[in-house]
């Protein structure tokens, strides 16, 4: 029987960087780490025009420098210079620019494989351990733990779980933890596209009475689109032929980027809002989307997800030598709870906002983005949301 500190289950970008920000710690404190994960990590980086990819925040860049991890991160990370946010058919259009913030970009875009490279390289594997391919298919609290079956019916004691498993996490569910999950009744589309035009950095947010969409700067001159629509209108866009495909995305898009020459691999997500009711436990943290999947097209979820591991990192280094302790379990808690039900109002109000087709509520929405460039205090507050810099004080002063 194997025994270990800390359980992590789930290797994504979650848990890689909850591990990631732990370990300088934990080599100290003599804690071990066990990194549980399905899906075995490639042994190099294979670039491919479908790759999905992240918008990270610039309060995430300020993480990953803090963990020495950036250097290598950048080197295919586009930087996101300028966002503009228009609503089709209006007048009412602003425009975010990382120079008027005093900041080298907004946010970055990095394609997932990379991102999750550049973790896993930097894991030290004197104190972090791999099980992988593995799954977790029970989880048993014991006596100052929890016990973990693994899949090849073996099975590994631990001090503290993290359930960092993703948003349908079936362990979750077996522990009785309930969640609130609100429909959007909208599913979004995700695809890799090439414009005619450079993109020079521009992201652009485009709100549509059908639903909106976002286009974000991807290396080698493509864009990564996400965009929302209802469930069958959303299946009848994945389906269509690359030229028909286009040509509704040109019509809904505009010329900004010029005529619209290519997509990639077109996929769809159901898209709801997901909160879990209890994120602690004595000996167990809910992390990453078991915790809260948000709406993608404010960008925020994996940013949110990761100031969680930061804060996360902090308290326990800063507790009891025996991780788990409820204490400061419930510490952790207490100082995000304000970052999530920020982050998340945000996020959902800016979805349903902009996803209205109602004409006083689309009419407030154009005043909103005319009065966003009127009122250079409401822009620098919207952009210090964007930037995931406007609901944690140890970040905003570091713009």
């Amino acid at each position: 029987m194997n025994r270990v500190n800390l359980a992590i289950i789930g290797g994504g970008l979650v848990g890689a960087s909850l591990a990631l920000a732990l370990q300088a710690g934990a080599k100290a404190r003599g804690w071990r780490i066990l990194l549980i994960e399905p899906f075995a990590p490639g042994d190099s980086f294979q670039p491919s025009y479908d790759a999905r990819s992240s918008a990270l925040s610039f309060g995430t860049r300020q993480i990953y420098d803090q963990l020495g991890l950036w250097h290598g991160i950048e080197r295919r990370a586009e930087p996101i210079r300028q966002i503009q946010v228009s609503d089709r058919g209006r007048f009412g259009a602003t425009r975010l620019d990382a120079q008027e913030e005093g900041v080298p970009a907004l946010g970055y875009v990095v394609e997932n494989a990379w991102l999750g490279q550049c973790l896993w390289q930097g894991l030290d594997s004197e104190v972090v351990s791999w099980r992988c391919p593995a799954e977790v298919k029970a989880l048993q609290p014991i006596a100052g733990g929890y016990r973990l079956q693994l899949d090849d019916d073996t099975h590994v004691e631990c001090d503290l779980a993290i359930l960092a498993d993703g948003g349908r996490s079936g362990l979750r569910e077996q522990l009785g933890i309930h969640v609130r999950r609100i429909p959007y009744e909208q599913s979004a589309l995700i695809a890799n596209i090439t414009p005619g035009q450079a993109h020079r950095g521009q992201a652009f947010e485009r709100f549509t009475e059908q639903g909106p969409m976002a286009l974000l700067p991807l290396p080698e001159n493509r864009c990564a689109l996400v965009w929302t629509r209802q469930g069958m209108d959303a299946r009848r866009l994945a389906d269509l032929d690359e030229r028909a495909f286009l040509g509704e995305l040109q019509e809904a898009f505009g010329y900004r980027l010029g005529a619209l020459r290519q997509v990639g691999a077109r996929h769809l997500y159901p898209l709801a809002l997901v909160e879990a009711q209890e994120q602690v436990r004595p000996h167990l943290v809910v992390l990453g989307n078991a915790a809260h999947s948000l709406h993608p097209i404010a960008g925020q979820g994996f940013n949110l997800s990761l100031r969680d591991v930061q804060a996360l990192a902090e308290a326990l280094l800063a507790g009891p030598q025996q991780p788990g302790d409820l204490a400061t379990l419930q510490a952790y808690r207490e100082r995000q709870r304000l970052d999530q039900a920020l982050t998340i109002g945000f996020s959902d109000q800016v979805t349903r906002l902009f996803g209205t087709a109602q004409p006083l509520l689309a009419g407030g929405r154009n005043l909103g983005l005319l009065g966003l460039d009127l009122l250079p205090p409401a822009k620098r507050w919207f952009a210090r949301q964007a930037m995931g810099l406007g609901t944690r004080a140890d970040l905003r002063g570091q713009a």
